[in-house]
């Protein structure tokens, strides 16, 4: 595929101890929080090119639709690549797996047809150039198709989620913050939403500090152009 020179260190997420850990919760997460359903939700109706921006070990590979055409899925922790790499053997659509962050990809610009961001805007280093770059690889009238975490609408947790973002939390959980935006941060990036819906992760149980999601659709607009 041709490509643009990257900004950003083939292994520049560096997080093994982490990346071990995220591995084996998130697979039980699926099934016992429910994410599963929720990534067969956030990729309902995709079609043609699209790429996965931080695609972890490749959990959301086996909910890709038939009428995905390619799935370019970057990558930048080298276990978890290696794990996306082999989850891409066994799923139903072609899926490149490549290293790469979101602020730098190297791909094309408006090469896809679709950028899927599933829990990794809370670890990128710089959120708006993230964003920047998912707008500079969709063609116009392209999705962002969006699940992600974020703050918290009470006072009481979001209090708590800056305060751990500050501490200790990034340091133990692999450069993740409890407290951004998301949303707003989509809309600040100049897409334009088209749909959402707020919801707890899990359902029941304790609030933790990542409990707080939104899944959604935005585009970058036909005719935009980036200011």
């Amino acid at each position: 595929m041709p490509s643009r020179r990257s900004e950003v260190p083939r292994d520049a997420v560096h997080h093994p101890l982490f990346a071990r850990f995220y591995a084996r919760f998130s697979v039980a997460a699926d099934s016992k929080a429910g994410i599963a359903d929720l990534r067969e939700e956030l990729l309902a109706g995709l079609g043609g090119r699209v790429i996965e921006v931080g695609a972890g070990n490749g959990l959301n590979f086996a909910h890709y639709p038939a009428t995905v055409s390619e799935v370019v899925a970057l990558e930048p922790e080298r276990h978890l690549r290696q794990l996306a790499v082999d989850a891409a053997l066994h799923a139903e659509v072609p899926v490149d797996v490549v290293p790469g962050a979101a602020e730098a990809m190297p791909v094309k610009s408006e090469a896809f047809d679709a950028v899927v961001a599933s829990l990794v805007l809370c670890t990128v280093r710089d959120l708006p150039r993230a964003l920047r770059e998912m707008w500079r690889v969709l063609k116009p009238g392209g999705e962002l198709r969006f699940f992600e975490h974020g703050l918290a609408p009470g006072r009481a947790m979001a209090t708590t989620q800056r305060a751990l973002d500050r501490t200790v939390w990034p340091l133990v959980f692999g450069g993740c913050h409890t407290a951004r935006d998301p949303l707003a941060a989509i809309g600040a990036a100049r897409f334009e939403v088209m749909s959402y819906r707020t919801l707890r992760v899990p359902e029941t149980g304790p609030r933790m500090p990542t409990s707080s999601c939104v899944l959604g659709v935005a585009r970058r607009p036909p005719e935009a152009v980036r200011g």
